[in-house]
């Protein structure tokens, strides 16, 4: 399990683009979209604003992970009152990095299944983590501000490029 890693300016600039297919419209009609696309699969939800959306639209996340904000402003309520959940995991992620306890955290949530993973600081990067993560065939979902969500498939290919993303990130310190 690797230590914390840092964005570099680079990536940041390359993260801007979506990382997968981007869905736009309306919520009712993305999460239609969503849901045809997902078919069944285990579903991974990255952010807030896109897990409540995919409940509210009657998907269940295998796993959500969240921060309990939308657009760096904290939302109402807490992400343990967003549903069901069989376990509840906590991760401290500062903004900007993948935390090196994120893979061990994230990695446990996927494989149990029915997790929802409250991150203190920025879930954002940890889409990186959910791909590497999730078993291939599986859907990752993560929100594009003011432009809809981004859907990943999950797959060897897909793997590949996102382990070429966390390998361009530097160490801490």
């Amino acid at each position: 399990m690797p230590g914390t890693l840092v964005l570099t300016p680079e990536l940041r600039r390359k993260l801007k683009e979506p990382l997968g297919r981007l869905i736009k419209g309306s919520p009712d009609s993305v999460f239609e979209e969503v849901s045809k696309a997902a078919g069944g699969r285990r579903l991974i939800t990255v952010g807030d604003v896109v897990t409540r959306n995919a409940l509210k639209h009657g998907l269940k996340p295998w796993v959500a992970i969240v921060d309990g904000r939308a657009m760096r402003r904290p939302l109402p309520g807490r992400p343990e009152e967003l549903g069901g959940w069989e376990r509840v995991l906590r991760l401290v992620n500062h903004p900007g990095t993948i935390s090196g306890d994120a893979w061990g955290v994230v990695g446990e949530a996927i494989r149990k299944g029915r997790s929802l993973v409250v991150v203190k600081g920025e879930e954002d990067l940890l889409t990186i983590v959910a791909v590497l993560c999730a078993p291939e065939g599986s859907v990752v979902l993560y929100g594009q501000p003011g432009e809809g969500v981004i859907l990943i498939e999950v797959s060897r290919a897909v793997k590949k490029a996102f382990r070429a993303l966390v390998a361009s990130m530097r160490p801490a310190g």
